[in-house]
């Protein structure tokens, strides 16, 4: 008899744990939509302990046009709890379990050169031969080169987005998009169909860095985006790693090597560090 009560007296309150637990992530994920995912926007909002009614976290459930985990749920990627300002919603499209995977991002330049283009494809090829999940940003260029030749090669990609969960940017990535929401997965801090402005796009490059393992920079301007997804990076305490560039070819790589990004020859040169 005495065991049958705290029986039902522990469920009771795991029950009501739960409970609080479900409400706190409506409250979230009301901020995340009324805020547009901006971290700091939600993070003051919490810190001046702005009312939310019942009403308005029950519209939110209905409001969101994706799937989405929150920091407080046990499915919310144990990366991104490691990184600064860890998105307080996340919203995705696809099989979330890709982010437990051995996953390692694969960036570098919007127009990239024959060179560029072929040792990208090279690359995450082996890589994908060696169940690496490759994750990059979905942007033109080496990004989407990353994420096609991972598919091509029956392997896994994850495409992190700087625009809302359904806002295909850029528009001409529309067929890749479906496909990666279909049978990869698509994540972003973002709600809906949320327009991007350009400052989402540098805060989006810490969640790339954030989700993957180590980073590998196949060909880089001096000056780019992929400079700052290598800086999220490097504060993160992430390897980088890079593909030699030519004279005469942009030298964002071989400058990053220059100051200590470790040099790849082939996929052994990633498997062995």
């Amino acid at each position: 008899s005495h065991k049958i009560v705290v029986y039902f007296d522990c469920t009771f309150k795991t029950a009501y744990i739960r409970s609080e637990v479900m409400i706190l992530e409506e409250i979230l994920l009301f901020f995340a939509l009324k805020y547009d995912g901006d971290f700091q926007s939600i993070l003051k909002a919490l810190q001046r302990k702005e009312k939310v009614t019942n009403q308005q976290r029950e519209e939110a459930v209905l409001k969101v046009q994706s799937k989405y985990t929150t920091i407080l749920c046990d499915d919310y990627p144990e990366a991104l709890k490691q990184i600064s300002c860890p998105p307080f919603v996340l919203f995705y499209h696809g099989n979330l379990s890709l982010l437990d995977e051995k996953c390692i991002g694969v960036i570098g330049k919007r127009v990239p050169s024959e060179y560029g283009t072929s040792v990208t494809d090279k690359i995450v090829c082996d890589l994908v031969k060696n169940e690496y999940t490759i994750v990059s940003g979905m942007a033109l260029g080496i990004d989407t080169l990353a994420h096609r030749s991972a598919m091509n090669n029956h392997g896994k990609t994850v495409a992190v987005l700087g625009s809302g969960i359904n806002y295909c940017y850029p528009k001409r990535n529309r067929e890749l998009y479906l496909k990666l929401k279909e049978e990869h997965l698509i994540v972003s801090e973002h709600p809906n169909d949320y327009v991007p402005q350009a400052k989402d796009f540098p805060s989006r490059n810490r969640l790339i860095a954030g989700l993957s393992e180590s980073v590998v920079v196949t060909e880089a301007e001096k000056r780019s985006g992929t400079m700052i997804t290598v800086g999220y990076a490097l504060d993160q305490g992430k390897d980088i790693f890079c593909v030699p560039s030519r004279i005469g070819d942009p030298i964002g790589c071989n400058l990053l090597i220059q100051q200590g990004a470790k040099l790849i020859l082939d996929i052994n040169d990633i498997i062995e560090e």
